[in-house]
């Protein structure tokens, strides 16, 4: 498989020019104004007072109400407006010497963070990364040298904090030029584990990584996570496409209307919901035992399997040419859509890469977009000659 998200999310990190680009962020930061974070916020549990006045405190313990929020969110309802306030914020009563971690202002990516810190203290620095979460901001740029050092002013972190430290996550690399952070700021970048749930033993290492904290893995569980808003994204247009189906089977077919929308129509509109199941929902289940590199190719070989059991199930005569006609169509329009949704899903792994992503795009949407084109001449055909 290529080597990952998200995403393909882009790996590139923020260089000199742009931050230069960025009105000089460098030598201006010191003019930016301290921004405190709301305390209304539903998961804000009190305030610590400071220096700069009351920040916002949160717990560890997600309610209810956070973990409904998950819920909805993976499911695509206020996906896009799901964050926080950007700014820095307390976890239990941390001190002048307290861990200082950066995340995002994605709501999941800041939840997830607190979580594994059950009984310890630390700053949370958010970031604005406009709702997205770290290791897709990073790709993006929003999680990034400029926003860093911006935000490590803007938040009074250095009349917060009495050392020079600042604990990022190791997704958010691409995004960061440490030295450049540390040049502007005097803040220096620790990239912590892959994942939240080591930082404990990270925080007791001495800001120490093992291999295994370095290792990016794509389990199931992270899998099967991320298809509730795949699946939703696809299925939105099918049914504009579904009708369209289900209105031509019955106006081309042979027969009557109603005949052929039996006959054809149902098929048809099954047909294509079984593609949209092996492309956004079997593609992430069974990714890392199917066949090939890309992600496409992945999906064609399900869109194929899928057609060959449709198919006999339909009980398809083929000695007639109406029959191998159909035949053709549905094997070249089921898996082109299932070859699609997989590719899709590239943004979503820790398999793919951006070159590897655009490499694979080069050749195989061309050729999704003229299999299910072929194959839909070819369905329309086989109504006519029937």
């Amino acid at each position: 498989m290529n080597k990952k998200k998200s995403c393909s999310c882009p790996e590139s990190p923020i260089t000199l020019q742009v931050i230069q680009q960025e009105s000089n962020c460098c030598s201006a930061v010191k003019d930016i104004p301290v921004i405190i974070p709301r305390l209304d916020q539903p998961f804000v549990t009190g305030s610590i007072q400071t220096s700069i006045g009351n920040l916002p405190q949160v717990s560890p313990q997600l309610t209810s109400q956070d973990h409904w929020g998950a819920v909805k969110a993976r499911w695509g309802k206020g996906r896009m407006d799901y964050m926080v306030d950007p700014g820095l914020y307390a976890l239990g009563n941390p001190g002048n010497n307290s861990p200082v971690l950066v995340t995002a202002n994605y709501k999941m990516s800041f939840d997830y963070l607190r979580r594994e810190l059950p009984g310890r203290t630390a700053w949370i620095l958010v970031l604005d990364t406009k709702g997205i979460n770290v290791w897709c901001a990073a790709g993006k740029g929003t999680f990034g040298t400029v926003e860093l050092i911006k935000r490590i002013e803007s938040s009074g972190l250095k009349k917060i904090v009495s050392h020079k430290n600042l604990i990022l996550p190791q997704l958010g690399a691409p995004g960061v030029a440490a030295h450049q952070v540390k040049q502007a700021s005097g803040f220096k970048v620790h990239y912590g584990p892959i994942r939240a749930k080591d930082l404990p033993a990270y925080l007791d290492s001495g800001m120490k990584t093992t291999p295994a904290m370095r290792e990016i893995t794509f389990p199931l569980k992270d899998r099967v996570v991320l298809i509730p808003i795949e699946f939703l994204a696809a299925v939105k247009p099918y049914f504009i496409v579904a009708a369209v189906f289900f209105l031509l089977s019955g106006i081309g077919g042979p027969a009557g209307f109603w005949t052929n929308i039996l006959n054809y129509g149902l098929f048809a509109v099954f047909a294509l919901f079984c593609a949209i199941l092996g492309g956004a929902v079997l593609n992430p289940l069974l990714l890392p035992y199917l066949p090939g590199r890309a992600f496409a190719a992945k999906g064609f070989f399900l869109g194929f399997l899928i057609t060959l059991i449709l198919l006999y199930v339909r009980s398809v005569n083929l000695q007639t040419w109406t029959g191998r006609i159909e035949t053709l169509a549905w094997l070249l329009i089921v898996p082109a859509i299932s070859a699609y949704l997989a590719m899709n899903f590239t943004g979503c792994s820790t398999y793919t890469s951006l070159s590897g992503v655009k490499k694979e795009m080069r050749w195989a949407l061309p050729a999704e977009i003229a299999a299910g084109a072929c194959g839909l001449a070819i369905w329309i055909t086989s109504l006519i000659i029937a």
